[in-house]
């Protein structure tokens, strides 16, 4: 199972390492945010991780989107409480980190999920530089290097029917609309399977920290990013 040495479970509920985190952000999310690096100070378990954890646990829907409400830390104990459509993760003081709504037919098939999950997830991978970049030169805005911070709003899958074989994904649109220092992406993409398109999905994510886009200063983070992969792979 993919997700089988990235979480840990019991009977109390279900967390997150910062090593088992850490792991699926730059193995199988291609994700090299700083944030969810080991030894980050202000370490954050990957949104993908628990969108991918509610996926294997409770199937794909024809219609899902999540919200999240907050960054999870390491080994913060978690469980899931279910109300009709509505699933919402949160530790054990009632703290809500995601809220899940799923609606319509349901594919509990791993063989099909775990496949979606990791092309989906591999989006983490292409947002910075290949997709941010070109957004925040285009608006003449940057992150900050020295404060970087990248973090998912929310996600959706929608289905015109459900899939049955491996889903193929492409991205179709990304746009940044700035509001002072703060800056809302949405990355939208279609969903194949064998070639006919059977839906759609996104990702919004929120840029804080926002400074004027200095092209010296760019460069020099996406050597910094790219070194990162390296050192990695």
């Amino acid at each position: 199972m993919l997700l089988e040495k990235y979480v840990n479970q019991s009977s109390e509920g279900f967390s997150f390492s910062r090593k088992q985190a850490c792991e699926f952000a730059k193995q199988v999310a291609t994700d090299f945010n700083p944030i969810h690096d080991e030894d980050a100070k202000r370490f954050c378990v990957p949104g993908d991780l628990l969108f991918a954890y509610l996926l294997t646990r409770y199937g794909v829907t024809e219609q899902l989107s999540c919200q999240f409400a907050g960054m999870v830390g390491a080994d913060v104990m978690l469980q899931c409480i279910e109300e009709d459509n509505l699933i919402n993760i949160c530790d054990h003081q009632g703290k809500v980190y995601l809220s899940l709504q799923r609606s319509g037919a349901c594919q509990h098939d791993l063989a099909v999920i775990e496949p979606l999950i990791r092309d989906y997830v591999k989006f983490s991978g292409q947002n910075f530089p290949h997709i941010l970049q070109p957004l925040m030169q285009k608006h003449q805005v940057m992150i900050n290097p020295t404060r970087p911070l990248v973090i998912y709003e929310s996600m959706a899958l929608s289905f015109n029917r459900l899939p049955t074989q491996k889903v193929e994904l492409s991205l179709t649109n990304s746009s940044l609309i700035v509001e002072g220092k703060r800056g809302n992406v949405l990355l939208e993409f279609s969903l194949t399977e064998q070639g006919e398109q059977i839906g759609n999905g996104q990702k919004r994510m929120i840029l804080s920290n926002l400074m004027s886009y200095d092209e010296a200063q760019m460069e020099e983070m996406v050597a910094e990013y790219d070194s990162r992969k390296v050192a990695v792979w």
